[in-house]
C-alpha cells in the first residue's frame, strides 16, 4: 500500500478537479438517500389515506411522486458531474504517468536494457499503468462515495430509530474482518499475476521479433508450446485470483439479506407493539439498506483494486527508483569534439563479467581518421560504446579536448556525433524520415539533404525505385529492406546531420565490394575536417585512415598506417593477405 504514495503528487497536481469531482460526490449520496425522506412521507399519507385518516388527495400524490423525480433527476445530474470529474481525472493522471515512466525510461542506461526484456517493460507501461488508474479513479470514486452514502444514511436513520440503525449495522464488521484478511491474499495473488503476464508480454514480444527466424528454422510448434505453457501458468494465476475475489460477492450479498430481514422483522414488531408510530420509517429503512447494499457490495471489489494497483505501482517504481548509471553532469556547452585520447581505459561488461578491454591508450586528433579492426569479440565494438558514454569505464581516462568525458556535457557530445552501429535499426516510419532523424531543418531544405546524404551512401539509386521512392514506409526494424539497404540508410542518417566525430562501427559488412569502393570515396570527402572511427573487418574499408589499431583480446597489439602495419608483417598483414587471396 504505500507504494500507492508516489500517486500523491499528481492528485495535488489535479488537486481542484479532485476536490470538486468530491463535492459532488457529496451531494448526489445527499439527493439520492434523501429519497428515503419522501417514500417515508409518501408511505404514511397512504396510510393515512388507506386507514381513512385523510382523504384521497390526487394532487398531494403528484407533489410526492414529484419530489421524488427532481430528487432522482438531481442525483442523477450530479452523479454525472463526479463521474466527468474523477474518472477523467484518472484519465489525466495515467496519461501524466505513462508520459514520465516513457521519459524515466529515455533516461536509463544501455546496460538497464540489456538486463530486463522489451516485453516487461512494455506491461509495466500498460498493463501496471491500467491497473493504477483502476485505483486513481474508480476506487477512489467509491470509497468517497461509500463514505458519505455511509455518513448521509447512517444521519437519516439514527433520526429516526436507534435500535434499527445497530440492526442494519450489525453484520458490518464481520464484513469488515472478512475484507481485511482476504485483501492480503488478493495482494499476494495480484503480484503473481503481474509477473506472470509480464513474462507472457515478453514471450509474445521476442516471437514476433524473432519471426523469421523461427519460421526459417520450424520452430513454430515449439515456440507455441512454450507461449502455451507460459499462457497456462498466467490463467491458472489469474483463476486463483478471481476465485478469490468472487467470494466476496455471495458472502456481501448475504450480509445485506440478513439487514434487510431484520429490519423487516424488528422494525414490524417495534410497529405492531407502538414503539414506532410511522410505517414509513420501515419502507424507509428497507428504501435505505438497498441504498447501502451496493457501497458496501463494492468495498470487496474496491479492495481487490487497490491491491492490484499497490502490486503494480510497486512494479513501476521499481523501475522509477531506478537511477540510470549514466547521467549527464553539466549544461556547460561543448564547442566541439576536437581531438579524443584514450589513455589506459579498461572496461569490463557488468552483466557478463567479460573483461572487453585492456589498458588501452591511443589519441585520436581532431580531423583524423582512425579505423579499428580485429576477431571476434576483440573490443572494438566497446570503444564505439565508450567514445558515445553508453557505458563508463572501469579504469582509466577518455578525454575530450584534454577533459575527461564524464565530465562534459552528454547531451552535446552525442548530438556532435554520428554513429552508425554494428546492429543497425530503422524505425517503422518513411525512408525519408529515418534519414532526417537526427536534424531539425524541414521543408525543401530537408528534402535537399535528404537525398544528398542517400546519394553519399550510395542508396538513393535503391530508394528511387522504391515504390514511393522517399515516402516508402519501410515497416518494423526496416523488415522489407535488405541488409545492404539497410546499413546504407544508416549511414545516410548519420553523415546528413554534419556531426563532428564520426563512428562507423562495421557498417559496410553487408554491401558488395563494388558498392563499398563508392561509400568510401564518398566518405573520404565527408570526413576531410572531421574526426573520425572506421571499425570493420574489411581491410578495404579501412586502409585509407591514417591510423590503425589492430585489437585482440581487448589489447591494442599493433598500430600505424596501412603500410605501416604491412611492414610489420603480423596479423594485420595476415589479414590483409587472406582478404585478397
Amino acid at each position: 500500500m504505500g507504494s500507492l504514495r508516489y500517486l500523491n503528487k499528481y492528485f495535488f497536481r489535479y488537486k481542484y478537479r479532485l476536490l470538486l469531482g468530491f463535492l459532488f460526490v457529496a451531494i448526489n449520496n445527499i439527493l439520492l438517500i434523501s429519497q428515503g425522506e419522501a417514500i417515508r412521507e409518501a408511505t404514511n399519507e397512504f396510510e393515512k389515506i388507506v386507514s381513512g385518516k385523510k382523504p384521497a388527495s390526487e394532487s398531494s400524490i403528484l407533489m410526492m411522486a414529484s419530489i421524488l423525480l427532481l430528487l432522482a433527476l438531481g442525483g442523477g445530474f450530479f452523479m454525472f458531474l463526479k463521474r466527468q470529474f474523477v474518472i477523467v481525472l484518472s484519465r489525466l493522471i495515467e496519461a501524466d504517468l505513462k508520459n514520465d515512466i516513457y521519459e524515466h525510461y529515455q533516461k536509463l542506461d544501455i546496460a538497464f536494457y540489456k538486463q530486463n526484456n522489451t516485453g516487461d517493460l512494455m506491461n509495466r507501461i500498460s498493463e501496471d499503468v491500467g491497473k493504477v488508474r483502476m485505483y486513481i479513479g474508480p476506487a477512489v470514486m467509491y470509497i468517497v462515495d461509500t463514505f458519505f452514502t455511509i455518513a448521509t444514511g447512517l444521519f437519516f436513520m439514527l433520526r429516526q430509530d436507534a435500535f434499527l440503525t445497530l440492526v442494519v449495522f450489525i453484520p458490518l464488521p464481520i464484513l469488515s474482518v472478512v475484507i481485511f484478511k482476504v485483501s492480503e491474499m488478493i495482494g499476494r495473488k495480484s503480484t503473481k499475476v503481474q509477473e506472470d503476464l509480464s513474462q507472457l508480454t515478453s514471450q509474445a514480444q521476442e516471437s514476433f521479433s524473432g519471426i523469421r527466424v523461427i519460421k526459417a528454422y520450424g520452430k513454430e510448434k515449439f515456440f507455441t508450446s512454450m507461449f502455451y505453457e507460459k499462457a497456462s501458468k498466467y490463467r491458472l494465476a489469474a483463476l486463483s485470483l478471481n476465485r478469490t475475489e468472487a467470494a466476496f460477492h455471495p458472502f456481501i450479498t448475504l450480509m445485506i439479506g440478513l439487514s434487510l430481514m431484520a429490519v423487516i422483522y424488528f422494525g414490524g414488531k417495534q410497529y405492531i407493539n407502538g414503539e414506532i408510530l410511522e410505517i414509513g420509517i420501515i419502507t424507509q429503512f428497507i428504501f435505505l439498506v438497498y441504498k447501502l447494499t451496493w457501497p458496501f457490495a463494492s468495498l470487496g471489489w474496491i479492495t481487490s483494486l487497490i491491491q492490484r494497483a499497490a502490486a503494480s505501482q510497486t512494479r513501476i517504481n521499481e523501475f522509477l527508483q531506478t537511477e540510470p548509471a549514466i547521467k549527464n553532469p553539466t549544461e556547460k556547452d561543448l564547442p566541439s569534439v576536437g581531438s579524443i585520447e584514450f589513455k589506459n581505459v579498461s572496461f569490463t561488461y557488468e552483466d557478463t563479467k567479460v573483461q572487453a578491454l585492456k589498458n588501452i591508450s591511443f589519441t585520436i586528433k581532431q580531423g583524423e581518421t582512425v579505423a579499428i579492426t580485429g576477431p571476434t569479440g576483440s573490443g572494438k565494438s566497446t570503444v564505439a560504446s565508450l567514445l558515445t558514454r553508453m557505458y563508463d569505464i572501469n579504469s582509466g581516462s577518455i578525454l575530450v579536448n584534454t577533459e575527461d568525458i564524464t565530465k562534459v556535457n552528454l547531451h552535446q557530445l552525442r548530438s556532435k556525433t554520428g554513429y552508425v552501429p554494428q546492429e543497425v535499426f530503422l524505425f517503422s516510419d518513411t525512408v525519408k524520415n529515418n534519414i532526417a532523424f537526427g536534424v531539425k531543418t524541414n521543408g525543401q531544405a530537408l528534402d535537399e539533404l535528404v537525398v544528398q546524404a542517400a546519394k553519399d551512401a550510395e542508396v538513393h539509386s535503391n530508394i528511387i525505385d522504391f515504390p514511393h521512392t522517399y515516402e516508402t514506409v519501410v515497416g518494423e526494424r526496416g523488415v522489407t529492406l535488405s541488409g545492404g539497404q539497410k546499413q546504407r540508410i544508416s549511414i545516410a542518417r548519420a553523415i546528413i546531420k554534419e556531426p563532428e566525430l564520426l563512428i562507423f562501427d562495421d557498417c559496410l559488412s553487408a554491401v558488395d565490394t563494388e558498392t563499398e569502393d563508392k561509400i568510401v570515396t564518398n566518405l573520404k570527402r565527408i570526413m576531410k575536417g572531421r574526426s573520425s572511427v572506421i571499425i570493420s573487418h574489411r581491410v578495404s574499408s579501412i586502409k585509407h585512415a591514417d591510423k590503425i589499431l589492430y585489437l585482440k583480446d581487448g589489447v591494442i597489439t599493433e598500430q600505424g598506417s596501412h603500410e605501416e602495419l604491412l611492414a610489420l608483417n603480423g596479423s594485420y598483414a595476415e589479414l590483409s593477405r587472406l582478404q585478397t587471396l
